[in-house]
């Protein structure tokens, strides 16, 4: 009935240290697969003023070895940024310390800063993902391999056959044409109108298609729950608006989502009843049962763990009972 999701960015003018809200977001974690998340996600991104999560394995290790049930997913991972058998290692160990829980959504990304911190080419982006895939799944296999003309053999073997689980990201139809080609489900950013296109171009290459999600128009990712909403944005506010306004600087006018913001203020956020919302316990109760699902982004922004307890402890005590009964 919920889930967590973790940026962890860390604003300078931000209550909390950056060594507050990672160990804040393992212990939520830990709670969470106590008291039966759906999922646990953790995001990257890189050149950020705000300290946003530049390294999800790691996180993701920390968080796996704090839980025991819950799926974790790394979403997205950056795929073209990391050199793909360094990276394949690490799945393959963050596989084994999960026990096949660890899940991907790759992704190539669209901050031109991100390519320059790597020496990467932007433009070359999609011809390196795909190449990235392949080594992946030679990787995957647990035998010796050629990439970029060197040689590679990565083990252990990973504990899920034929690897952790891939799923691609994005909202083109170029991404959805290269998920179909490499049999990846799709989850997308929202709005696309791409499914069918999608299972046309599986069938071309012989697949079934696989998942797609594509994120519908009012969707919620970043839910706090509070018994006085008033008084929660108030202390809420700022850090949402911070998140909200980071992503839209990011995006820029040419990159749009189902969930992007454009307040300008907090009072316009919360007028907005978009994807930054704080509902009160019954609120958040119709909100479960009209969609199935809570999800929660509990220190987004860099919002102080005890705020972002207050919420999530509501969430489990209050939230789910009533939604069950």
């Amino acid at each position: 009935m919920f889930s967590l999701r973790f940026d962890m960015r860390c604003p300078d003018w931000g209550a909390a240290s950056p060594a507050d809200l990672y160990a804040a977001a393992v212990e939520m974690s830990r709670y969470a697969d106590e008291h039966g998340a759906m999922a646990i996600m953790v995001s990257e991104h890189h050149h950020a003023r705000d300290g946003y999560l530049p390294s999800p394995l790691v996180l993701a290790s920390a968080i796996a070895t704090a839980t025991e049930r819950t799926p974790i997913q790394v979403g997205a991972l950056l795929l073209p940024l990391h050199d793909p058998v360094r990276v394949a290692e690490d799945m393959v160990v963050l596989d084994h310390l999960s026990r096949g829980r660890v899940s991907y959504i790759l992704a190539v990304g669209y901050r031109p800063e991100e390519y320059a911190m790597f020496g990467r080419d932007l433009r070359g982006r999609g011809r390196r993902m795909e190449a990235s895939i392949e080594a992946l799944r030679s990787a995957f296999t647990g035998e010796p391999f050629e990439v970029e003309g060197r040689p590679a053999w990565v083990r252990p073997k990973p504990f899920t056959a034929g690897g952790p689980t891939l799923f691609m990201g994005g909202r083109s139809p170029v991404i959805v044409k290269r998920a179909a080609r490499f049999g990846l489900g799709v989850l997308t950013e929202g709005g696309t109108g791409l499914q069918s296109l999608y299972e046309e171009e599986c069938r071309k290459h012989g697949r079934e298609p696989g998942l797609f999600i594509d994120t519908p128009k009012g969707s919620v990712s970043s839910a706090f729950v509070a018994e006085d909403p008033d008084a929660a944005w108030n202390e809420y506010g700022p850090y949402l608006l911070h998140d909200a306004q980071m992503y839209a600087e990011w995006m820029g006018e040419g990159h749009d989502t189902v969930t992007k913001s454009r307040a300008s203020d907090v009072a316009a956020m919360r007028a907005e009843a978009g994807n930054y919302r704080i509902f009160s316990i019954d609120e958040a109760v119709e909100h479960v049962r009209a969609t199935g699902m809570l999800a929660l982004q509990p220190l987004c922004g860099g919002l102080p763990p005890e705020l972002a307890w207050r919420s999530l402890r509501l969430v489990v005590e209050k939230v789910v009972p009533a939604a069950r009964g």
